[in-house]
């Protein structure tokens, strides 16, 4: 209320001196007013509504209307409002009182000091008193005029008459058109404050604007900077890296130079010693010769004794009966026995044998017989390239604690090994037949059996039978027998509950053989003529973890859908060699090493690695048909952050697949013996990826490549540039 009481004082001073005494004397003062105001516009200083003239305040006098109150004085409106506000100390209040302050308020966040007068809102002023806060609402009175003004910042009206200078002077009204000329003067200068606050506001913004740019300048040099300090310090990394690296190679070589020497001495040690050894061996032969032919003349003069000497003169009757010969003296006990033990005995091993702790070989010796043994602590017996036809029942009675029995390369045949000849082993693990002439599979195999090898043979059937009680049987070699699916009972792999590695190769099977174990985690079929694979035909092996199926007559279109697309453990698939054209679709899901080598293969199909968890890590596509349209830009999707090697060499290709620069983890990369021209900046290595450099060797020679058309950064993922093999290159 104060402030309102304030404002209508100076407009009421500011009118009585703009009107003049009279009414012409006020339309002089007005015009006198218009004239200044034109020659101002004239002199530049209101020049429309962008002049930049100080504004100034319209002098109207303000009076209250026939109704309105009369003013009273300042000091007598500051006393009434504290009078009002004291008056409603008594009243309750809602306020924050901070005691031991002097009588503080808070009011909205705001500490205010005792008998502070505050106006919140328009017609309201508050009192601080004692603590409290009093606040009073002014009540607007009723104003009869034709021109009611509400100030700015106030709450009530007041009319906009003239008053006369003098109470004397009588009172002359404005005319509407000096009221609108008036207005229309105050809203000119209220456009051109507007306008030259907007020009400041402008100008300002534009100072801000330049201020901005310039430190965006300024921030954007130093991002140059930090980045040619990280591009130096990438550098001096990198070239730290390749010292660091020849220095690793030339240590290596060093090293490897030390260990040639260290060889080449060791060689020529072994050599002296082995002349040595020579020597010695010849002098001993020679030394044993020469015993012997001293013992053979020994013997000679001891058989021949004194037949061919003259026989002595006696003198009694001539005896013409010839001496006796006399005869070497009788063998011992000891030595009879000896000899009748013949090989049993340790001293007494068959020639080319050798027996070391419990292990005996006999290996390349010439047996031709399975020699008999009598020693109880003996684990491992080899008899390997030997001409031994045949297996006596009782041959392992004198070794019956052996836990491998090496029998390759010899003539065992089926009928010529008794029945019951294995059966008395108790502790037999591994059983190795390869390269004899069998038939059938040994009857009566011991049960401990962990690994059979009958490789290189002539078996003609599996039946169920085969393999009855070798339910621990973990290992079993098949491979170069006469097999196929005709001669295998589906039932034969039964019995082997616990089988993990199977080799069935270099067969005759068409399909792959029904009935096999679940318990199986590798198969190899390489080097038969499968031309299918039905989609039941590994339902039975969902613990399947390597399958080798090279060097066969598939191609895509006999490969089932569901063949082993479901398969969560089947890593690794061995196709090479075979009659492809495409890359296979509905591969496992689980795949993660995959040969397709020496097919023909001209395309790979988009996506055809998309469903793949979680993801195809090595691929080996060599000596195949790809040439320019044989990879689409889908070609390797699903694959770009499992791909550890591809290798694409010996191929047609013309340029560097796409996708080979997405795939984020690969260390080895084989794109040799192709036809590629160029290698783009971004073909092999991401130019926006950051991090280390992943991969390892670039193979990239036998192309038509230019290398001096090449940039840096074509190679900016590979490790070292020592990695990245570009020559020889062919000519065009």
């Amino acid at each position: 209320m104060g402030r309102w009481w304030l404002v209508a004082a100076g407009l009421w001073l500011l009118v009585a001196l703009s009107v003049p005494d009279a009414a012409a004397g006020g339309r002089t003062r007005l015009q006198e007013k218009e004239g200044r105001r034109g020659r101002r516009r004239k002199d530049g200083q209101g020049q429309g509504r962008a002049g930049p003239g100080p504004s100034r305040p319209l002098k109207i006098r303000l009076v209250p209307g026939p109704n309105a109150p009369a003013e009273p004085s300042e000091h007598q409106r500051d006393v009434g409002v504290l009078n009002s506000q004291k008056s409603l100390q008594g009243q309750q209040a809602s306020y924050s009182v901070i005691p031991g302050k002097q009588g503080r308020c808070v009011y909205q966040g705001l500490t205010m000091f005792d008998q502070a007068v505050w106006s919140p809102k328009p017609c309201v002023t508050c009192l601080c008193a004692g603590g409290r806060v009093a606040c009073d609402e002014v009540t607007c009175p009723t104003v009869r005029c034709l021109f009611p003004f509400t100030p700015a910042g106030e709450c009530c009206p007041v009319c906009m008459e003239p008053v006369p200078n003098d109470p004397g002077d009588p009172i002359t009204p404005l005319t509407q058109e000096e009221i609108r000329r008036i207005l229309w003067r105050e809203e000119e200068e209220r456009r051109e404050e507007e306008e030259e606050r907007l020009r400041k506001k402008d100008e300002a913004r534009k100072k801000r604007r330049k201020q901005r740019k310039k430190q965006e300048d300024n921030q954007r040099k130093m991002v140059e900077e930090r980045r040619r300090e990280e591009e130096e310090a990438l550098r001096k990394q990198v070239e730290k890296e390749e010292e660091e690296w020849k220095r690793q190679l030339e240590e290596e070589e060093e090293r490897r130079r030390e260990e040639e020497e260290r060889r080449r001495e060791e060689e020529e040690e072994r050599k002296k010693k082995e002349r040595e050894a020579r020597e010695m061996e010849r002098k001993l032969e020679e030394e044993e010769k020469h015993q012997e032919e001293v013992k053979e003349e020994e013997e000679e003069v001891w058989l021949r004794g004194d037949v061919f000497q003259m026989p002595p003169k006696v003198t009694e009757e001539p005896d013409f009966l010839p001496a006796p010969i006399p005869r070497p003296p009788a063998e011992t006990e000891e030595e009879e026995e000896e000899e009748e033990e013949g090989v049993g005995h340790r001293g007494g091993l068959p020639p080319g044998c050798d027996i070391s702790d419990v292990t005996m070989t006999c290996e390349n010796a010439k047996l031709t017989y399975f020699p008999p043994l009598t020693i109880p602590e003996l684990k491992s017996l080899s008899l390997e390239g030997n001409s031994i036809s045949s297996i006596p029942e009782g041959a392992f009675n004198g070794i019956p604690n052996l836990e491998w029995i090496n029998l390759k390369k010899n003539k065992l045949e089926s009928a010529a090994i008794d029945p019951k000849a294995f059966k008395g082993l108790k502790m037999l693990r591994r059983l190795y037949l390869d390269g004899n002439l069998l038939e059938v599979v040994p009857s009566d195999l011991p049960p401990t059996l962990q690994e059979l090898k009958i490789s290189e043979n002539k078996l003609k059937v599996i039946d169920e039978n085969s393999f009855q009680g070798l339910s621990s049987l973990v290992i079993l070699e098949l491979e170069g027998n006469l097999l196929s699916e005709g001669n295998v009972d589906p039932l034969a792999f039964a019995p082997l509950t616990q089988l993990s590695y199977l080799r069935l190769g270099r067969n005759h099977f068409r399909t792959v053989p029904q009935g096999l174990p679940e318990s199986v985690l590798e198969l190899y079929l390489e080097n038969n003529l499968i031309e299918e694979i039905s989609e039941t035909v590994f339902n039975q092996t969902t613990n399947l973890n390597v399958v080798s199926l090279r060097h066969n007559k598939l191609d895509e279109t006999r490969i089932a859908p569901l063949a082993w697309i479901n398969h969560r453990n089947l890593e690794s698939i061995d196709l090479s060699h075979n009659e492809l054209y495409l890359v296979p679709s509905y591969l496992p899901k689980s795949l993660v090493h995959l040969v397709l080598m020496g097919n023909n293969i001209e395309r790979i199909p988009g996506f055809v690695f998309a469903h793949m968890d979680p993801g195809l890590e090595y691929l080996y596509l060599s000596y195949n048909r790809l040439d320019a349209e044989g990879t689409e830009p889908e070609s390797f999707f699903g694959a770009y952050h499992s791909m550890v090697e591809v290798c694409l060499d010996h191929n047609q290709l013309a340029n560097v697949p796409s996708g080979i620069s997405e795939m984020t983890n690969l260390l080895f990369l084989r794109l040799d013996h192709n036809r590629i021209r160029s290698i783009p900046d971004e073909a092999i290595c991401d130019p926006d990826l950051t991090g280390d450099s992943t991969m390892v060797s670039l193979r990239l020679e036998n192309n038509y490549i230019d290398p001096q058309k090449i940039s840096p950064s074509a190679f900016s993922c590979v490790r070292a540039s020592s990695s990245v093999v570009l020559k020889p290159q062919n000519t065009k």
